[in-house]
């Protein structure tokens, strides 16, 4: 991918690890990409993720991987787009070994698949390693450490490019880097380059989020207008070595790209636009230029870019224990004043019957549910759901809730009813820094 000429064409095949399937799948088909980007990993997926592994016959990589890779290797062979993702999550080896294997049920020995390795720093990680938040050591949290992963940068994949990998799987990379990579190294930026690699660190982060820059997260009836949204299509981007960069979309798809989507797309979970920090550099948001074109074309140009950080941001995750959750529905005249009741008999009886002394949550679901902490409820509303939440290491402690929640069906308030309730195991996730140099990172090429 050396080219220093034309333009780039990149698509996003999924923005979070449970997206959609088929607006990937007609990108692919339809978009003339050069690269199709798959951002599949969250903190709190990296880590269940890691605690999976634990369990007997788990997988550390994304669970629909092998669906994914099933649909995609085919066509992109047949359209000779690469592809590049984090579903490796905890385990980017072994989600490389069953994407060969599926390479090799459809008879595609040509593809080159690797794996980028090296962001799996737990055993960098130490008792006295201090947290970013909370401000505590990983001793003091008290709770059994499962993984720890630090964010890398454009640099780790940029190799493997270069080697020719038409698949590229890593586990935690950061999310706008998945998408640089391929553009640094189809233009040759250098790792200095910092304007040019805070333009294609803009593109990554416009993009990163899938349908979010479409019309998907952005539609809101009445204010904001999305047509076909259940057809909502998947973003690309068109790339110029200058860095300046085109959001658009298939015309056949559902949805909608003008410099509204694009505004709220930017500055999403972006807490200071004039230093966006990432492992390859800090971005500039503050001066960037939107020109709607029209026909669901909008131009962005105009970041800034300043050298990047000398440490790396880590997740550390923790073994949350187990969380109980269970509901139960009250409904017609007096249904709040009846739910409140019910929720104060439960925290009543997991005090003084079961000595519990665990922090819980009692939500009014249907009455202001997540403003509840204002204490202001909908008093009219005639359809309430209680639900009861707890974190606990105890087994017997997280079946308590279950059991007092059912007993509220026959021990009252009246009328409760649609009893539901589920066990699981929970993880915490913390940051920390590394040192940039403490972490190595290397590709591995699998054979189809």
């Amino acid at each position: 991918m050396a080219n220093q000429t034309g333009i780039l064409r990149i698509g996003t095949g999924a923005g979070f690890s449970s997206d959609r399937l088929d607006p990937a799948i007609q990108l692919v088909a339809q978009g003339s990409l050069d690269v199709i980007v798959f951002e599949c990993l969250g903190e709190r997926t990296l880590a269940f993720a890691h605690r999976d592994m634990q369990s007997p016959n788990g997988m550390g990589y994304n669970p629909l991987l092998a669906k994914r890779m099933k649909h995609l290797l085919p066509l992109c062979s047949q359209h000779n787009t690469r592809l590049i993702t984090n579903m490796g999550a905890a385990d980017p080896l072994a989600a490389a070994l069953r994407t060969s294997e599926i390479a090799s049920l459809n008879r595609l020995e040509h593809l080159n698949i690797a794996a980028v390795l090296g962001d799996d720093v737990t055993h960098l990680i130490t008792p006295d390693t201090e947290l970013i938040e909370p401000e505590c050591t990983v001793a003091q949290i008290g709770r059994p450490m499962i993984g720890a992963n630090a964010y890398l940068g454009a640099q780790s994949i940029t190799p493997a490019l270069a080697d020719g990998a038409d698949i590229v799987i890593t586990g935690r990379v950061a999310d706008p880097s998945l998408f640089l990579a391929p553009i640094q190294a189809h233009f040759g930026w250098s790792n200095n380059d910092w304007q040019e690699l805070a333009s294609g660190t803009v593109a990554g982060h416009l993009m990163e989020c899938a349908a979010q820059v479409t019309g998907g997260y952005f539609a809101d009836p009445g204010f904001k207008e999305v047509e076909e949204l259940a057809r909502v299509g998947f973003p690309i981007a068109e790339i110029s070595r200058d860095g300046s960069l085109v959001i658009t979309k298939l015309p056949t798809a559902g949805g909608r790209v003008d410099s509204q989507t694009v505004k709220e797309q930017l500055y999403y979970e972006v807490h200071d636009p004039s230093a966006y920090i990432t492992p390859d550099v800090i971005a500039d948001f503050s001066m960037i230029e939107l020109n709607d074109q029209g026909d669901n074309r909008v131009v962005v140009r105009g970041a800034k870019g300043r050298s990047r950080t000398e440490t790396l941001k880590v997740t550390i995750a923790f073994d949350g224990g187990y969380l109980a959750e269970a509901e139960i529905s009250y409904a017609g005249p007096g249904a709040l004043r009846r739910a409140q009741l019910a929720g104060e008999i439960i925290s009543q009886r997991l005090d003084t019957v079961h000595g519990g002394n665990k922090e819980r949550r009692i939500d009014m679901i249907g009455a202001a549910s997540l403003h509840a902490s204002a204490g202001k409820f909908t008093q009219n509303s005639t359809d309430i759901r209680l639900r009861c939440a707890l974190r606990t290491p105890d087994h017997e402690e997280a079946k308590n809730v279950l059991w007092e929640i059912e007993a509220l069906l026959c021990c009252g308030p009246a009328g409760g009813g649609g009893y539901r309730g589920h066990i699981t195991p929970s993880v915490l996730t913390y940051s920390a820094l590394l040192e940039r140099d403490q972490v190595k990172t290397t590709v591995e090429f699998i054979p189809v």
